[in-house]
């Protein structure tokens, strides 16, 4: 197994397993607490998230590429691995142009007293959160597809059964 497939697959695995878990089990419990907790609590998950979901988003937009490249003349598999890489990066451009500026509003808020319309804003913060986790998952199962085509399946344009 090639480096570049390797490092795409546990990239491309790790950002879709962060935002499903995030999507699924860290925003409902948001909404589940008093807010002062619930804000404080995604102030500093922001400050912990930084560097490591973009380091991730980045790894995840290289790599499969990386991959693309080095099979270039298998065209489902080259294919699949950019539409992975494609997908990451519009991960990567929600966040940076959805959830990050209305994180940086968050941070302004007193925790005791958010303004009046807090959760509207919230609740657009959430719409992208849905979309970017979609991608990644999106982002994962396009790499997983191109990591499992073999060659004869490429050339022949068949896909067998097993694996």
């Amino acid at each position: 197994m090639s480096t570049a497939k390797v490092i795409a697959l546990l990239a491309t695995g790790l950002l879709s397993g962060a935002f499903m878990s995030g999507f699924l089990n860290v925003v409902p419990a948001f909404y589940e607490v008093p807010v002062n907790v619930h804000l404080v609590y995604r102030t500093q998950l922001m400050t912990h998230n930084g560097i490591t979901m973009q380091s991730l988003m980045a790894l995840s937009i290289i790599t499969p590429l990386w991959y693309a490249r080095l099979r270039r003349r298998l065209t489902p598999v080259r294919n699949l691995a950019i539409l992975s890489a494609v997908l990451a990066l519009t991960t990567l451009l929600i966040t940076r142009l959805g959830n990050v500026p209305i994180n940086g509003i968050i941070k302004l808020w007193p925790p005791q007293h958010p303004p009046v319309g807090w959760k509207a804003l919230l609740h657009t913060w959430d719409i992208y959160n849905a979309w970017r986790t979609f991608t990644a998952l999106g982002c994962f199962i396009a790499f997983i597809a191109a990591s499992h085509l073999k060659k004869e399946e490429t050339l022949t344009g068949s896909v067998s059964s097993s694996s």
